[in-house]
Parts: structure tokens; sequence; C-alpha cells
């Protein structure tokens, strides 16, 4: 069951500060905007929202972690993003008042959102700026990255855009022979790259079966050298 909390403005600055499009701003500004939030806790399973409702709230990741997907018309799900602490959609709300949410949002484990509803968020833009900037650099991000996911899909073998997702998760500090920790679990990854899990269970173990990687536990993979698995093809 949904439960809202009645936490203090620190609270809510302290979800905030979580946010790039907030945290550049000084305490004054970000307690002006933790005034207008109030937060919500989610149990593992229930929506924050669903497809064609009113997107009228700006939600912020807390604590916890949400998958946002679609669904097709087959009824086949079709991941779009895990969202993290310091994660948030809804941005829509800020440039389309008519907006209708056109994915799913779904607590994958119990938690905590901070929102913001749409009467509040709209004059944050014209007292603050550079919140807009922030937006608008954070939105055309996630359009190339949607742009990229659907051309992988319809172009790419699976196993390239599994290859693909690997070395996205590498960080450029990392090396050559880096250590990841998967960002979603091998079933959101199989929905994100629009396969099964049991082929992308037997991809994984294809890689492995070529001295590509290496599975170890708690979702963490040991890529041997990325530049040998950028080269690898089918």
């Amino acid at each position: 069951m949904t439960k809202h909390t009645h936490h203090e403005i620190g609270d809510h600055a302290a979800c905030i500060r979580l946010v790039p499009i907030f945290n550049h701003l000084e305490d004054s500004a970000m307690n002006y905007i933790a005034e207008k939030a109030h937060t919500k806790q989610y149990q593992k399973g229930e929506f924050l929202f669903r497809s064609q409702e009113k997107e009228d709230t700006l939600y912020i990741i807390n604590r916890g972690k949400i998958r946002i997907y679609q669904l097709a018309d087959s009824g086949k799900e079709q991941l779009v993003r895990i969202l993290n602490p310091g994660d948030f959609t809804g941005e829509w709300t800020l440039f389309n008042p008519d907006a209708v949410h056109e994915e799913y949002a779904e607590a994958t484990r119990d938690t905590v959102v901070c929102m913001i509803q749409q009467k509040d968020v709209q004059d944050f833009p014209e007292q603050y700026p550079v919140i807009s900037l922030k937006l608008l650099a954070e939105m055309s991000k996630r359009l190339e990255s949607s742009e990229r996911q659907t051309t992988q899909v319809a172009l790419e073998s699976v196993i390239t855009r599994l290859v693909l997702f690997l070395a996205e998760n590498v960080e450029p500090e990392m090396g050559n022979s880096p250590t990841i920790t998967l960002p979603m679990e091998k079933k959101d990854i199989a929905s994100y790259l629009g396969t099964t899990p049991e082929t992308i269970r037997r991809k994984f173990g294809e890689l492995e079966d070529e001295g590509l990687i290496q599975q170890l536990s708690g979702k963490r993979i040991k890529i041997q050298d990325l530049d040998d698995l950028l080269l690898y093809s089918e």
C-alpha cells in the first residue's frame, strides 16, 4: 500500500540535492523547492503511474528503484530505463501541462519518492532559468539514448547489442580490463535490448565461453579486454 509521509523540509531538501537539475542551486533555492515537495512510499510492485494517466507530477527517486517501460499492442514489455536514487521522471510536466504518460512506472523494490506537483513546478524555470538548461540537457540525453536503443534493436544482432550495452557501463577511468556492475537484472537487460531472458543468458554464456567476460557475484561482470570485446561479433 502506498504511504504518504510528512517529512521535515530538511528531508525534502536532501532529496532535492540528489538531482542534477537542482543540486547546483544555492541552499535557499533548494529549500524553496523542498517546501513544494511531499513524499510517498511505494511497495515493490506498486505503480507511480500508468500509461494514459495525466502527467502532473515531477517524481524524484529518494530511495529504491523504479523501472519505466512501455507495453506493445501484443502485451510485450519494452524496458525504457531504470531509475535509481537521484533520477527523476515527469519532466514533461514543466513544458506540456496537458501531457499524459506513455509509459508505466513500477517500483521494483520498496521505494521512497519525492513529488512536486505541476502547479508548483512550473514557476521554477522562471525563477531559476538554469533549471531549464539542465532539463533540456537531460531530455536530450534521454532522446539520444532512446534513438540509439531503437536503432540497435532494429539493425544489430543480440550479441552486438549486449556488447555495446556492457561497454556503455564502462567509465573512462576504469581502463581496458574493468569490472562493472550491471545497472539492472538480466531479465530487464533482455527487455531493454528487445530480446528474451533466455537469449540474454545464452549470450552472456557465449561471451564467457569466448574468454571475453567473467560473470561474478552481485551482478558484477569482469571484462577481460574491452577492445577485444568490442571487436567481437557473431
